[in-house]
């Protein structure tokens, strides 16, 4: 993605806290192993609701990073989202002596569609129980959508452009593009992703209105997305963090770059409007390959919304081959949410993030529990596929109406 001045935004860190890995190598190991991780939810006071199965993060201990201060101000889903932008930002060798000149030359910008459910229900709680002497101060921020993006760049120092995205699920791409453009109008970095925690029993609660919700209690089969038993999608906490860094101030740093950010659109179709997600989903990945100056033939792998509705798999399948043609049916296809599940905004960062390394490593991850394909599509499943992999599409729908696309392309193949 190319500023009219020649800036262009790469990847160059990556953090994950995921329901399969809290360490971006593991996260890896994982997914092109194709574990599924997908279980019982545990979570307490969620015991009694329809929602079986999901994808929890364990064993994450945030006080082991993070300090006192930040902690008691802030909910799980920014928890992870401070741990994964210290993962992100190691990765990318960013510390504090690179803004001695400025601290404007960094920013934030978040995703999330949950928000601080979790602290929300507790401080709710004790107003309900106890009364309002017993509701603490940070109630009023740590809920909100943007308490990620604010308490990230707090911490770190960064006072360039900082902003959060609510945009549905599809959010989560749109959040790496807005990095991308910020990074193309003259900031040097971003940290940009999504981290989501929907398993407290107030979101779960919240979560019961979606049609397209798994209730299914296998966990071998509640989320089985381009197959004729499909019963919807299976929710997930964590997320990852992304350094977007303009490319020629990467090299000034000695920091290779991972991935570049070649090309992203969007559109909106209405709520649960599967069968019109065909066409506004083909137009945001005609919008992003145009971006990207990316022929449909270039695209070495699609990385799948995979919703897990059989109306919106069936859309996502007819968009694909409506923008890609024949080459649509015979391009790799993924989804390696289905071992996870998917984690609303988080999901495309995610998807994102696997991208990136799958070109680093030629390696397709594969999309668990998936076997009996039911859609004209070359679905990867069971074992991971080498490939040589220069262009990703990763693509994103919200429950609401969002549709998104994302063009990576390998930074030694970018010539733009």
């Amino acid at each position: 993605m190319s500023a009219p001045h020649g800036r262009r935004a790469g990847v160059t860190g990556i953090g994950v806290v995921a329901p399969n890995g809290t360490s971006t190598d593991t996260f890896w190991k994982a997914t092109q192993a194709g574990v599924s991780v997908l279980d019982r939810v545990t979570r307490e006071g969620c015991e009694h609701l329809p929602l079986r199965v999901a994808g929890e993060v364990r064993g994450f201990e945030p006080a082991a990073t993070i300090e006192e201060r930040f902690l008691v101000q802030t909910d799980r889903f920014t928890h992870f989202a401070m741990a994964a932008a210290d993962l992100a930002l190691e990765d990318a060798r960013f510390g504090p002596a690179d803004l001695s000149d400025s601290p404007f030359i960094a920013g934030v910008v978040t995703a999330a569609g949950s928000g601080g459910g979790e602290f929300g229900q507790r401080e709710l709680q004790r107003l309900w129980g106890k009364g309002s002497r017993f509701v603490g101060p940070y109630q009023s921020i740590a809920w909100f959508y943007a308490a990620s993006t604010g308490q990230i760049s707090i911490r770190r120092g960064f006072k360039g452009p900082c902003s959060v995205v609510a945009a549905d699920e599809a959010g989560g791409l749109d959040a790496l593009a807005h990095a991308a453009r910020a990074v193309g109008r003259g900031t040097d970095v971003i940290v940009a992703g999504s981290t989501e925690a929907p398993l407290a029993p107030y979101s779960g609660v919240c979560q019961l209105g979606y049609p397209e919700l798994s209730t299914a209690s296998d966990p071998a089969r509640a989320y089985r997305p381009f197959t004729a038993d499909a019963c919807g999608f299976v929710p997930a906490e964590g997320g990852a963090m992304l350094v977007v860094e303009e490319v020629g101030s990467a090299r000034e740093r000695g920091v290779p770059v991972r991935a570049v950010i070649a090309g992203h659109a969007s559109t909106f179709t209405g709520a649960s409007c599967w069968e019109q997600s065909r066409e506004g989903l083909a137009q945001a990945i005609r919008g992003a390959l145009d971006e990207a100056g990316c022929a449909p033939e270039e695209i070495d792998v699609v990385f799948a919304d995979a919703l897990g509705i059989p109306a919106a798999d069936r859309a996502e399948a007819l968009a694909i081959a409506d923008v890609l043609g024949a080459h649509g049916s015979r391009v790799p296809v993924t989804a390696p949410k289905t071992g996870i599940g998917r984690g609303y905004c988080a999901a495309p960062v995610l998807d994102t993030a696997a991208a990136v390394l799958a070109m680093e490593h030629d390696l397709i991850p594969p999309t668990p529990h998936v076997f009996d394909l039911c859609h004209d599509l070359d679905l990867v499943t069971v074992r991971a596929r080498p490939a040589e992999l220069r262009t990703a599409l990763i693509l994103s729908r919200g429950l609401m109406g969002s549709n998104s696309a994302l063009v990576l392309r390998h930074s030694a193949s970018d010539a733009s």
